[in-house]
């Protein structure tokens, strides 16, 4: 049985309350556990809907639960997808205000910027490769509004893949002459290296998140469009954060991503 209308309202608004006034919901499933993938996208797509309808743009998309090691430390068996507002963007030096938010944690990324759309299905790596724009660096700041960070999947996908705030600093490149697959990304909070990893972590590459997200899309009609910010996953494992952290990502070839956490 999939949810009606009038229940995929109701809990569109739900999660989008908890992201908005910053307080703590207890998993969907555990009083909807008959729910459905589709009836979780459809909860999503609402709240989207419900932002919009409020003035706000909807500048890009994200994958979540791109690395084999997230999926398993999450319990999840498939990667993600959410949108991403205009509201949530930052850029190099910001300060990002904690007390809107939960139970921060950030994570380093590769932003893509497409020339032209992408669609599914069938969509490649090939495909995302020759309508990419530039790539940049950028810091993607989780809030799951679940109590304690406990979650599934479908209550993951309704409560917009965890998205909350991004950072994006350091240079936008073509793709011409770099391998995304072992770029190295150093992250340090405090001037502590507390991660490391390479583009590889996202899927084996990280074009190979973006073809998954075209391809996801086409089942709901939609696609990639040019001109879209899109994170393509996590290249590290998502890391805790607390007021007054300095949070420094360097980029092999890409530059530097900082802001500070107040």
């Amino acid at each position: 049985m999939s949810l009606d209308k009038a229940t995929i309202e109701k809990l569109a608004h739900h999660c989008e309350d908890a992201e908005l006034q910053a307080y703590e919901i207890t998993k969907i499933t555990d009083d909807y556990p008959d729910m459905t993938y589709e009836d979780a996208y459809d909860i999503q797509w609402t709240a989207r809907a419900n932002k919009e309808a409020k003035g706000h743009k909807i500048v890009g998309m994200k994958m979540g639960l791109t690395s084999q090691a997230k999926m398993k430390q999450m319990g999840v068996p498939n990667p993600c997808y959410g949108y991403l507002a205009d509201y949530f963007s930052y850029g190099d030096g910001a300060e990002i205000k904690i007390d809107e938010l939960i139970h921060p944690k950030v994570e380093a990324e590769i932003a893509f910027v497409l020339k032209s759309d992408l669609s599914g299905p069938g969509c490649h790596i090939g495909d995302v490769l020759a309508a990419t724009d530039f790539v940049m660096p950028a810091v993607e700041i989780i809030d799951s509004r679940y109590k304690d960070f406990k979650f599934d999947l479908k209550s993951v996908i309704a409560d917009n893949s965890s998205s909350s705030r991004y950072v994006t600093g350091g240079q936008a490149r073509s793709i011409d002459g770099l391998d995304l697959k072992t770029l190295g990304v150093v992250m340090e909070i405090n001037g502590e290296i507390v991660e490391l990893g390479a583009g590889a972590a996202v899927l084996g590459h990280p074009a190979t998140a973006i073809a998954m997200l075209a391809n996801m899309l086409a089942e709901r009609g939609e696609k990639l469009r040019a001109g879209e910010y899109i994170l393509s996953g996590a290249i590290t494992a998502a890391t805790s954060v607390k007021k007054g952290d300095n949070v420094t990502v360097k980029f092999q070839d890409l530059g530097t991503v900082s802001f500070r956490f107040v």
